[in-house]
């Protein structure tokens, strides 16, 4: 017999049954388990929505500026930065959500426009598309029908575009409520303004020219005055001004009066050139006929008087043989051509010869008889 005591608890423990597990505890484990999983995939999920909302929060802060655009993020509603470092250029750019920050684009690069018709006639959509002017009424309208008081106390109607560009974002934003309200204004005072400062005849007719500059003149002293940030595009104030519609025909009666009346005289101007001219022509050429005739008239009588000095000698020495022989020459030049001569002598009682001609009488010539209609 072996008395191993070793090899006896061996056997004895080999021949030990298994303990039967406890269901109760059995379950507690597998829902453990089960909890545990569920909660490291809750985790997962949480971290996946935690990861997702700070993405989303990443994302929902990025914002675009446009080329033609400028932009000024707010804080709390006050710029952030200072200066120039207020304004976002053209680009992508990220801002905490709303209501931390906010973003106010400004469009610096457009051409805006302003219409003033503060002082101009009430139409209706369809005239003003068709410009045309409304039916006379014998009146204006109060608050409906604009107008403007000229320089001279007439009633004119006025209206004028102004276009500008934003030049200083920062004070054409914040220092206003509504800038582009304000420019409104300033162009209804400048139109107002200016018209006082002209007649009717001036501001609707002669001198249009010259009131849309005093218009744009005025424009651009109130915006420097107001620091609006805005800039005045050169030459781009253009205003309209016209008679009231009741009284428009008998201003153009009056325009075209004048214009006639300036024709006429421009006409007559030319015909008064045009004689005086031809007057002077004239006058030249006869005080040039008269110089030529004076002319020859002294070189005519300082000859003759030549002559008469170098005969008065031989004159003076023999009267009677010089008249014989001057009266020779005389008749000598004077029968040189003549193709009868006939020479009187003196009578010896001193009268004078009388010489009667027989001339032959023409023939008659019968006259011809006018043929009578058959």
């Amino acid at each position: 017999m072996d008395n191993d005591p070793s090899k006896s608890e061996h056997e004895h423990g080999a021949a030990r049954p298994k303990p039967v597990p406890d269901p109760a505890h059995s379950v507690e484990d597998v829902s453990a388990r089960a909890l545990s999983e569920a909660l490291r995939s809750s985790f997962h999920v949480v971290k996946l929505l935690m990861g997702a909302l700070v993405l989303a929060f990443v994302l929902s802060g990025v914002f675009t500026v446009k080329p033609n655009q400028v932009a000024i993020k707010l804080r709390f509603g006050k710029p952030v930065g200072v200066g120039v470092g207020q304004l976002l250029k053209p680009g992508l750019h990220w801002k905490f959500p709303y209501p931390i920050d906010d973003v106010v684009y400004v469009p610096v690069g457009e051409t805006h426009t302003v219409t003033s018709t503060a002082g101009w006639y009430y139409q209706t959509p369809e005239e003003a598309a068709a410009g045309q002017k409304p039916q006379p009424l014998g009146m204006l309208r109060s608050g409906v029908d604009g107008y403007t008081l000229s320089g001279d106390g007439d009633i004119i109607h006025a209206r004028a575009t102004l276009s500008y560009r934003i030049q200083d974002p920062v004070s054409y934003v914040f220092s206003f409520r509504n800038a582009t309200n304000l420019l409104q204004h300033v162009l209804d005072n400048a139109l107002f303004y200016a018209s006082a400062r002209f007649t009717a005849d001036d501001a609707l007719y002669r001198n249009k020219l010259a009131f849309q500059e005093s218009v744009q003149a005025r424009v651009g002293q109130l915006v420097d005055h107001l620091k609006l940030g805005v800039k005045i595009e050169s030459g781009e104030v253009r205003t309209d001004t016209q008679a009231p519609v009741d009284v428009v025909e008998a201003f153009n009666n009056v325009i075209k009066a004048e214009n006639q009346g300036n024709i006429k005289v421009q006409e007559a101007e030319t015909y008064a050139r045009g004689a005086t001219n031809k007057a002077a022509g004239d006058a030249t050429v006869i005080l040039r006929g008269a110089t030529t005739a004076s002319n020859y008239l002294v070189t005519t009588v300082a000859a003759e008087a030549d002559r008469f000095e170098k005969l008065l000698p031989r004159y003076e020495a023999n009267p009677d043989l010089f008249v014989q022989r001057l009266l020779s020459e005389k008749m000598g030049q004077i029968l040189t051509n003549a193709q009868y001569k006939i020479f009187l002598p003196e009578r010896p009682d001193g009268k004078p010869w009388e010489l009667r001609l027989q001339l032959s009488k023409e023939p008659d010539v019968p006259k011809k008889e006018t043929p009578k209609p058959e």
